[in-house]
């Protein structure tokens, strides 16, 4: 007969999960839909005082009182799934008995209820002596000390003789980072313990349970009846706390020398990360409500441990940043890759120790320092060669050997790899190598056990010696370090968005500059037509109203001029939004002379945008030339008021009074002039105007809609005109305060991305993250709380319109950057928003977000 084959995963098959046994120190019943009791574990006498036998079959109301299961069915909304359980402490079951604290949650169809009784009727407040504890916990300098608090605190929580915190390794086998015993000694750290120590099916387990108690390892547990007929499963018992133990691990802890022991879960980003392993030397029980207290400790060492990983992200980001601006200038001009980036292996050092660097990049291959050769090379690439869209991640490796046949002959040099795939499609590689570095690994035990047929079955026997158990380790480089892996990973990315862009961009270079080209002659094909347009419209137009040729000469001049100012104060702007002060003097310094001493204007300034600028600039120069010709500023007493304010929606009123000139009277007829006076703002604007010749002086009123309009939160001043225009530059600087907190620019161009983030972080932002395309950008919104946004319009073959959706949905405010303007295409695709134009300065960039910020859109809680 041949010998049943034995190996791991004979260990891994055994269903701990269905052993249908409890713990002596609680009671278990489960339930049907109707409430009546369908299993009971055999010590529900010494725990309730009712035979477990006669239990079954009978409503659960003849076992706890009305009034504690009036209170376990009120709590029951909170058993949603098998996961979910509902804890109550200090429950009356029993008018008899003294307080038991109970744990209720559901398992297939049955809903288990198990009892333990508390022992005592009034205890510690537990809450009263964690909370201290937790302050102790908080990630300082190190995560060595991080852990070694965390030991010291779960100790005098629990009371066990011994806590450590131990680590899950890359290859599954575990590491003891941590050690705190009652006796002082240090007895595991620093040792190792083979994956096979805990089976798959009990890290399973570990995800789903966070706290497991084993109060005597000598105990024989109590029986779950009925036992199961031919053909039926034990009942499921993941998620009961008082679940029996294995037999193999009764054995694992009894050859340990533990009599009690209690694990509790380290998770991290929704993995077992590691265990808090509490021994203590006899049996030793803690009571559900501390146990709980326990559970919740170690959700925040989870939290500590996160905030550690992610200063140690934070760091590597920051590092590599300032490669950032190195590596573009050595790539931008087209050189080849492989020359900068190995030119930049010194600097890259700091960040991830190697001893050797290769590139292979379109087929070719590149070195610098001690490498494999190039066959073993371009063998590894094969063993790796995928798209970028499914792998995307950097690969560690700590010894070749395990990966490539021969890799042994050149370990002395090159033992391990860390590997970044730097393509789209997954041929490309930036590897480092690091040489062989013979070190000695402490093991608790042999960690090969035994194959041979134990006591309980055809299974591995747990071995039975925990001694220390020194194996030689060569053929492995050094460890990866955290912070070596996620700089690499930023590395990676700078190489994906900076160099790799620019590189792929070179070969559609010459199409697009065509396309541009084109581009630019049909916008000013465009232009130019609306500008002869409007000018054959001033020349018919004041051709109409003149009386004579001069006349004619000067309106038709006069308008002219004043168009050419506005488009100059707009060219000088890049064509943003420019200022009306600037506008007004302008008008009043080219044709009043000294007489524009005798102008004041008052209020706020207003930022004025290109669409709605030539139209104020016509009616703005009417007036003035009006006042000038017939009212106010005609003689030598006069003056001019205009008051500029903006009301609640924020739409501009200009306000402008004449006082002290000749009596006025209305005109006798209607020419150009006053067309343009009284309809230009309501035809072209869709604001108002309205203008009363009043005997005392021309008095009118103006009303430009936001967002044509907007208020430049400079300090109000009274201005006089005499005041030299280049006192007030048309860019004059800004508050750098429009923004703060954390921003995301969302832009496909590197070079721009880069410079609107430096222009957020001067006017007041925190930080700010860059992305390229939408995919990226949308998982960076779900990672990761931004306060605002500043959006490219065209990403390449795809738009940003589903990340200003996002936006928009979680209330987060931004600004839509385009060449195009505000096009109507643009205003019906995406959600309601500040548009600024292409390219935008400081000023324009601050005005937007003040306008974003100040919307009435809701934000991000």
């Amino acid at each position: 007969m041949a010998e049943p084959k034995v190996d791991l995963t004979n260990c891994d098959r055994e269903p701990i999960h269905r052993l249908g046994r409890v713990q002596s120190y609680g009671a278990l019943l489960a339930l049907g839909p109707d409430w009546t009791v369908l299993n009971a574990s055999a010590n529900l006498d010494s725990i309730l005082g009712s035979d477990a036998a006669s239990a079954i079959g009978q409503p659960v109301s003849t076992l706890i009182d009305a009034e504690a299961l009036k209170r376990i069915r009120s709590s029951m909304g909170a058993v949603e799934s098998s996961d979910n359980a509902v804890r109550l402490f200090g429950l009356k079951v029993r008018e008899a008995l003294g307080p038991f604290d109970v744990s209720i949650h559901q398992s297939g169809r049955r809903l288990l209820v198990e009892l333990e009784p508390k022992g005592r009727a009034v205890e510690v407040d537990v809450m009263a002596e964690v909370h201290p504890l937790i302050r102790r916990i908080r990630f300082r300098d190190s995560f060595e000390s991080l852990a070694a608090d965390a030991a010291r605190s779960l100790r005098a929580l629990s009371h066990f003789d011994s806590v450590m915190v131990y680590r899950f390794e890359r290859d599954g086998s575990g590491k003891v980072i941590a050690e705190d015993r009652a006796d002082g000694k240090r007895r595991y750290l620093g040792q190792h313990f083979p994956a096979s120590d805990i089976p798959v099916q009990a890290r399973a387990l570990y995800k789903r349970s966070l706290l497991r108690l084993i109060a005597d390892v000598s105990d024989t547990g109590a029986r779950i009846l009925p036992e199961p007929g031919p053909g039926e499963e034990e009942l499921d018992l993941s998620m009961a706390v008082t679940r029996a133990v294995s037999p193999i691990h009764l054995e694992y802890l009894s050859n340990m020398g533990v009599g009690a022991s209690m694990s509790v879960s380290i998770m991290k980003d929704g993995e077992l990360w590691g265990l808090f392993a509490c021994h203590h030397d006899g049996p030793h029980y803690i009571d559900y409500e501390r146990r709980t207290a326990v559970e919740m400790f170690g959700h925040l060492f989870s939290y500590e441990l996160g905030r550690y990983e992610e200063s140690v992200r934070r760091k590597a980001s920051e590092d590599t940043s300032r490669l950032q601006n190195r590596l573009m200038s050595q790539v931008v001009d087209g050189q080849d890759l492989s020359g900068p980036l190995l030119a930049m292996s010194d600097g890259i050092q700091g960040l991830i120790p190697h001893d050797g660097m290769a590139l292979l990049w379109a087929g070719k291959i590149a070195t610098r320092g001690d490498t494999p050769p190039e066959g073993a090379i371009r063998a590894l690439a094969d063993t790796l060669a995928a798209p970028v869209g499914e792998t995307g991640d950097v690969v560690a490796i700590g010894s070749l050997a395990s990966r490539l046949e021969g890799a042994s002959d050149y370990a002395k040099t090159s033992a391990g790899a860390l590997i970044l795939p730097v393509s789209r499609g997954g041929s490309d590689f930036v590897m480092f190598f690091r040489r062989e570095i013979e070190a000695v690994m402490d093991w608790a035990g042999d960690p090969s056990k035994p194959v041979k047929v134990g006591p309980n079955g055809i299974r591995l026997t747990p071995r039975q010696s925990f001694e220390v158990w020194r194996e030689m380790v060569v053929g492995h480089c050094a460890p990866w370090s955290d912070y070596a892996l996620h700089a690499a990973g930023t590395f990676r990315t700078l190489l994906l968005e900076v160099v790799l862009k620019v590189a792929e961009a070179q070969t559609l270079e010459r199409k697009r500059a065509t396309e541009q080209q084109q581009l630019l002659i049909s916008e000013l094909n465009h232009r130019v037509r609306n500008i002869l347009n409007l000018m054959r419209g001033l020349v018919a137009q004041s051709k109409v109203g003149a009386t004579s040729l001069a006349e004619f000469t000067d309106s038709l001049d006069g308008r002219i001029y004043s168009l050419a100012q506005a488009h100059d104060q707009l060219t000088r702007d890049s064509w943003e939004p420019a200022s009306l002060r600037q506008l007004i003097l302008l008008e009043f310094e080219a044709y009043a002379d000294a007489k524009a001493q005798r102008v004041t204007i008052k209020g706020p300034d207003a930022r004025i945008l290109p669409t709605a600028y030539t139209a104020l600039a016509l009616v703005l120069h009417e007036m003035a030339t009006n006042s000038i010709k017939y009212g106010a500023l005609c003689d030598k007493a006069g003056r001019v008021d205009i008051e500029l304010s903006f009301d609640a929606q924020g739409a501009l009123t200009i306000d402008w009074k004449e006082r002290g000139g000749p009596p006025v009277a209305p005109p006798q007829r209607r020419g150009f002039g006053t067309t343009i006076i009284e309809r230009s703002i309501p035809h072209e604007l869709r604001g108002s105007a309205s203008i009363d010749y009043k005997v005392s002086g021309v008095e009118a009123r103006f009303v430009v809609p936001a967002p044509l309009a907007t208020r430049d939160e400079e300090p109000e001043t009274d201005m006089n005109t005499a005041t030299p225009s280049s006192d007030m530059p048309a860019n004059a600087a800004r508050p750098t305060t429009a923004v703060s907190g954390e921003g995301l620019v969302l832009e496909d161009s590197l070079i721009i991305a880069l410079d609107a983030a430096d222009t957020l972080k001067e006017l007041g932002a925190s930080n700010v993250h860059i992305s390229s395309s939408v995919g990226e950008a949308l998982k960076m919104i779900e990672q990761r709380r931004f306060d605002f946004a500043l959006l490219d319009v065209n990403l390449g073959s795809e738009q940003s319109v589903p990340v200003a959706e996002r936006l928009a949905e979680i209330g987060v405010p931004f600004v839509l950057a385009t060449g195009y303007g505000e096009a109507a295409a643009l205003v019906e695709s995406y959600p309601p928003c500040v548009i600024v134009q292409k390219p935008f300065a400081s000023d324009t960039l601050s005005s937007a977000f003040e306008r974003a910020l100040a919307s009435d859109a809701p934000r991000a809680g």
